[in-house]
């Protein structure tokens, strides 16, 4: 079976999908899947991609004996899975590889803020070692708001209750006995802005939850509250955050990921891609945010440590070994007509 997997840059990577995947023809492409780099991707029969390939109609059209899709993600937004339908063609994920890591690195983020230590480590860099302005806050009594209380929620629930946090949930699926186990409470998503000292988006991005953060929602806000983000980009709309930020209702925002981040990582994408006037905004505002004292940003790497990649990879061999055994597994299903 011919397989291409793009995005495959250490060679660590690529000893384990070798051993995995030794029966078959490999194709290995460090960047990621773009109309320049098709042309070396060998027709693949099973293709497997990271979160900056985008998989379009187009780029299907190009790759006729493909049959299946590997993305190493749980996110599948950087393919057209409908597309892909109309092809016969499936779609797989990786559903669970990093919980307990993208978790971590949530706290990691809200604890930056709320005890300053990104400003304070700068400072300290210039060798300014005064406390002005570095005054903290605790986050035992506060209240935590979770936005998505899937698998990587409810481990930033159990972090956040062994801080001794109280926990308010928004979540379209509710489910109280996991409510009651974990000690936290469903509310809707307007009380849970109004009541909470600390929010934080878990949702995958859909078209429903684009923008989900917008001035009306950061409006409900507590005042100072803090803002982080390590789900998808989109989810917060990048003009509204900067305007929360200016007028003191979110007092500090940790971003793992940013609107329009994939143009940021592929510039050449930049005068190709439909919409690119509404990108460069997007681009131009998170370029604000960057400048700003009261935003840390992180290169969207929440999922990023070995042992994470190393189940990525392992589940990836699963995926393309159940598909070519008739067994497929984690299976991506096409949204609904």
């Amino acid at each position: 079976m011919r397989i291409t997997l793009c995005e495959v840059a250490e060679a660590w990577e690529r000893r384990v999908l070798e051993q995995g995947l030794e029966a078959h023809e490999l194709t290995f492409l460090a960047d990621p899947l773009t109309s320049d780099s098709l042309g070396r991707a060998a027709d693949p029969e099973i293709l497997s991609v990271f979160i900056h390939s985008r998989v379009d109609a187009e780029a299907l059209d190009r790759m006729p004996s493909l049959r299946l899709i590997a993305t190493r993600s749980t996110g599948f937004d950087h393919i057209d899975v409908r597309a892909c339908e109309e092809r016969g063609i499936t779609v797989s994920n990786v559903p669970r590889y990093g919980d307990n890591t993208v978790a971590e690195h949530t706290f990691g983020l809200i604890l930056n803020l709320a005890r300053r230590i990104h400003q304070a480590y700068n400072r300290t860099r210039a060798c300014d070692f005064s406390l002005e302005g570095l005054e903290g806050t605790d986050l035992r009594g506060k209240t935590l708001g979770v936005i998505g209380a899937g698998r990587i929620g409810l481990h930033v629930i159990r972090i956040a209750r062994a801080f001794g946090m109280t926990v308010q949930v928004h979540d379209v699926r509710p489910q109280p006995l996991l409510a009651e186990v974990l000690g936290f409470r469903y509310l809707s998503l307007e009380d849970v802005l109004r009541d909470s000292d600390v929010v934080s988006l878990h949702v995958p991005l859909l078209p429903e939850t684009r923008h989900l953060m917008n001035r009306e929602r950061f409006r409900l806000m507590r005042r100072g509250a803090l803002l982080v983000n390590t789900a998808r980009g989109a989810v917060v709309d990048t003009e509204a955050l900067l305007w929360a930020l200016d007028e003191g209702i979110v007092a500090g925002a940790g971003l793992d990921v940013l609107e329009g981040e994939e143009l940021l990582a592929e510039e050449h994408h930049l005068f190709r891609t439909p919409g690119s006037e509404a990108r460069l905004r997007e681009l131009w505002c998170e370029h604000q945010l960057l400048a700003r004292d009261d935003v840390i940003i992180t290169p969207h790497m929440a999922w990023y440590s070995r042992e994470a990649r190393q189940r990525i990879l392992e589940t990836t061999i699963e995926d393309i070994r159940g598909f070519i055994e008739g067994r497929p597994v984690n299976l991506v299903e096409p949204p609904a007509a």
